[in-house]
């Protein structure tokens, strides 16, 4: 009886300290990706009198729906289903979250870095909930010989080269000097970057691709593009069907064994794309060997090392191969095995589309094996062998949460799930201690960051920087003309 008394006033707290205008539940999301303004619409719809505040490193709102999806597929920034819809649509993602960062209890606060700008523990002291939601930045590293070498990036310094993302702009790729870049990945990003590398200039520039990398693209002289690939059946048919372009891929490679028809029968997206890497390897087009570009797609190969140049000190030359075959190991589950047979691909490029992989902060619990914050539903462990053992008020979503996996519509239902846990967590007076006093919140956000002279952009600061890109693309028959460097966004933010 006691205790149901107990629970009882917990539960009076909690729904008083959320539901009050003079104290009311603060939430921090860190991220403006979609993993955060799903999160912050999810807070705001089941808490009324709560009070978001969105803050983020860069001073552009909207993560990869800005920096991460190809120039020229306008139609996913619109949409988190893969649909062939008008490219008037395209702001739809953007315009939703707009609305929310433009909500009267929530605020967007960009140019402001976790870890430098502000603490971890000193967000947790302004906040009753804050909510990690700041995706993944860095990248996976293959570990072989020679991976430092001059040539060879990451695909997503790639992608933010030529999406104007600011800590992109420094990039230098070197595409005049090799007709030949070797892509390796196993995804969409990875047929993104060689459709980038392939796809006529005059179809790239009418889209809102950097001008920077425009520019040099058209200075390209890459006319062949290995790609070892496992895609979306809508990727590749994309990349497939790309105007004078030679599609080659060797008809042994898709030799089919037992386990692999098996595998086949239980998967309709990878059933899908093997009939269409298939009939691509039977049709080869009349005019084959006329077009001045080529895509190869090449499989069981692993890279062993990179090769550098005898001509170029520092610079990569090459790709040394490890041909492999299948085994399984389990019911529909294969993998790949050296034969100790090797070959050499020759090359003046390399991106490794290979995954993202996250950055820990101070005083946050991480897997550093699987690049996330070990959580139960959103909500940070302490210890991952103790599921009771919590970070009171610290949750996580997006692939922070459960690594750089999914589309746009992902982060919708990682959204919902971490907000229901704060819910949940709210209702059971599990957020007891940290809601028995009121929090600063915004006031204090604001005041430290003040103290520190961190420069603040607002959303209606973004909105200056929409403004001139607009303004600029207009004249360039461009959706918009991206600012690419942190001097040209923050010089924006004050005309």
């Amino acid at each position: 009886m006691l205790r149901m008394k107990i629970l009882q006033a917990r539960r009076c707290l909690c729904r008083s300290l959320s539901s009050t205008s003079s104290n009311p539940l603060r939430v921090c999301v860190v991220g403006s990706g979609p993993a955060g303004f799903y999160t912050a619409e999810k807070m705001l719809k089941a808490h009324q009198q709560a009070q978001v505040d969105i803050i983020d490193r860069l001073p552009t709102p909207f993560g990869l729906v800005r920096s991460g999806v190809a120039p020229d597929h306008p139609e996913t920034k619109s949409n988190s289903i893969e649909l062939s819809l008008p490219e008037n649509l395209q702001q739809i993602v953007v315009n939703q979250f707009s609305r929310v960062a433009q909500h009267e209890r929530c605020s967007f606060f960009g140019n402001v870095t976790l870890g430098s700008s502000i603490s971890l523990s000193e967000l947790r002291k302004l906040y009753h909930v804050v909510v990690l939601a700041y995706g993944a930045e860095s990248d996976r590293s293959l570990g072989i010989p020679g991976e430092n070498l001059k040539g060879i990036h990451s695909a997503r310094e790639f992608v933010w080269w030529y999406n104007g993302h600011p800590d992109g702009r420094n990039l230098t790729p070197d595409l005049k000097s090799t007709d030949t870049a070797v892509i390796l990945g196993q995804g969409n990003v990875a047929l993104d970057v060689a459709r980038i590398l392939l796809r006529p200039t005059t179809e790239l520039a009418t889209t809102d691709i950097a001008n920077h990398a425009l520019a040099t693209l058209e200075e390209s002289s890459i006319r062949r593009g290995p790609a070892q690939a496992a895609c979306t059946a809508k990727e590749l048919r994309e990349v497939l069907g790309m105007h004078d372009l030679d599609i080659f891929i060797q008809e042994s490679d898709l030799l089919l064994t037992p386990a692999d028809e098996e595998e086949l029968k239980s998967n309709r997206i990878q059933r899908r794309v093997y009939e269409l890497l298939s009939k691509a390897a039977t049709s080869r087009p009349k005019q084959a060997g006329l077009n001045q570009r080529e895509l190869h797609f090449i499989f069981f190969r692993k890279p062993d090392c990179f090769q550098e140049s005898k001509d170029k000190t520092g610079h990569v030359s090459g790709v040394h191969f490890e041909k492999t075959v299948l085994k399984g190991v389990g019911p529909g589950k294969q993998i790949a095995l050296g034969t100790g047979e090797f070959e050499d691909i020759k090359c003046g490029m390399v991106l490794k589309s290979i995954g993202y992989k996250s950055i820990p902060v101070d005083d946050l619990p991480f897997d550093h094996k699987k690049g996330i914050v070990p959580n139960d539903r959103g909500r940070v462990l302490s210890d991952t062998s103790d599921p009771t053992a919590l970070e009171e008020g610290l949750y996580v979503c997006g692939w922070l949460k459960r690594g750089p996996t999914g589309i746009v519509a992902t982060n919708l239902y990682c959204a919902e799930e971490t907000v229901s846990s704060i819910s949940e967590d709210l209702e059971k007076g599990v957020l007891i201690s940290s809601m028995a006093l009121p929090k600063q919140g915004r006031d204090g956000l604001l005041q430290l960051l003040h103290d520190r002279n961190i420069r603040i952009v607002s959303f209606s600061d973004w909105e200056k920087i929409d403004s001139e890109e607009r303004r600029l693309g207009s004249s360039r028959n461009k959706p918009r003309e991206k600012l690419a460097t942190w001097n040209e966004l923050l010089k924006a933010t004050t005309e």
